[in-house]
C-alpha cells in the first residue's frame, strides 16, 4: 500500500515556512542581557556579546539565559538542573556578584524609566571550558581533600548514634551547603591562589568537626592548619555575602580556626 504524502511534503524547501519568531511575552519589556563567551574551539580570549531578551517582573535571569539558547543562540553553553535554588549548578556572576541564576528575580534588578543591562560571566578562580561553565574539579578535589564525611573508630555500633537536638543545632547551620561554589570564587585569596581550600571546603569540615557522633576532628583540623589551609582567611565577609544558603560562612571559619588555636571542638 503506497504512503500517502501530505501538502507540505510536495513543498520546495524555499515554500516551507521558516522557523517560529520568538515569542514576546504580553507584559514584558526589553532587558540587555550581555553574557560573558568563550569557546575554546575558536577563542583566544573570552569577549562580550549582548541579546535584547523580552523580561517579565517575575522573570529569573535563569529564564532569560534559557531564552537566549532556546531562541537567539543555541550554541550559548551554562550548567542548570533543579531551576529552585537545591542543586547550586548555576552559579554564576550577575552584574559581578555571585550569584545562583535561578534565584535572581528580574524585579529586583529592572531599572525604572529606562534600558536594564545584565552582564553574566562565569565565577571566577575556575578554569572556563566554554561560555558560562568552568571546570569544578579543583573545587571538589578541596572538598574531598578535608574528609567530607562522618570517621568513627572502634565496632561499629549496634543502634543509631544518638544525638541531642543542643549537639544537632551546634553545627546546623553548615549543613546547609550545596557546593554552589559561590562562596569560594568570590574570595580574593581563591583567585590569587588557587592552592587555598577556600570556604566551601572549611565550611564541609566544619559540619563534621562539630558533630559529636564525629571523631576525625583532630585530622581535619590538621588538614586545615595547612599553609593553605584555613589560615589563608582574610575575613572580607564576601564568602558570607555570596553564599545562597544564607549560610555565615565566615562564623564557620573562625570557629574553626578556634578549635585549632584552643585544640578542641
Amino acid at each position: 500500500m503506497s504512503r500517502a504524502v501530505s501538502s507540505e511534503d510536495t513543498r520546495s524547501e524555499a515554500e516551507r515556512p521558516g522557523p517560529k519568531p520568538a515569542p514576546v511575552p504580553e507584559g514584558s519589556r526589553p532587558v540587555s542581557v550581555k553574557i560573558q563567551r568563550f569557546n575554546p574551539e575558536f577563542d583566544d580570549e573570552p569577549h562580550w556579546e549582548t541579546f535584547e531578551v523580552p523580561a517579565l517582573p517575575t522573570d529569573r535571569v535563569l529564564n532569560l539565559l534559557h531564552y537566549v539558547k532556546w531562541y537567539l543562540d543555541g550554541t550559548l553553553a551554562f550548567r542548570r538542573s533543579c531551576a529552585h535554588g537545591v542543586c547550586g549548578s548555576d552559579a554564576v556572576q550577575i552584574n559581578g556578584i555571585n550569584r545562583l541564576a535561578c534565584k535572581v528575580l528580574l524585579k529586583d534588578m529592572l531599572a525604572a524609566g529606562k534600558q536594564t543591562t545584565i552582564t553574566v560571566a562565569p565565577i571566577k578562580g575556575l578554569p572556563v571550558q566554554k561560555d558560562l561553565c568552568v571546570d569544578m574539579e579543583p573545587f571538589f578535589e578541596a572538598f574531598k581533600a578535608v574528609k567530607p564525611y562522618l570517621i568513627a573508630y572502634g565496632n561499629e555500633p549496634s543502634r543509631e548514634r544518638i544525638q541531642s537536638p543542643a549537639d544537632r543545632e551546634r553545627f546546623d547551620d553548615t549543613t546547609k551547603c550545596i557546593l554552589c561554589a559561590a562562596c569560594t570564587t568570590s574570595c580574593p585569596v581563591y583567585w590569587a591562589d588557587g592552592s587555598y581550600f577556600g570556604p566551601a571546603a572549611i565550611v564541609n569540615a566544619h559540619r563534621f568537626i562539630f558533630d559529636s557522633r564525629d571523631q576525625g576532628a583532630e585530622e581535619r583540623l590538621d588538614i586545615l592548619n595547612d599553609v593553605d589551609g584555613v589560615w589563608r582567611c582574610r575575613t572580607t565577609f564576601n564568602c558570607t555575602d555570596a553564599c545562597p544558603r544564607g549560610i555565615q560562612v565566615t562564623k564557620a571559619i573562625q570557629e574553626v580556626k578556634r578549635a585549632l588555636l584552643f585544640k578542641r571542638v
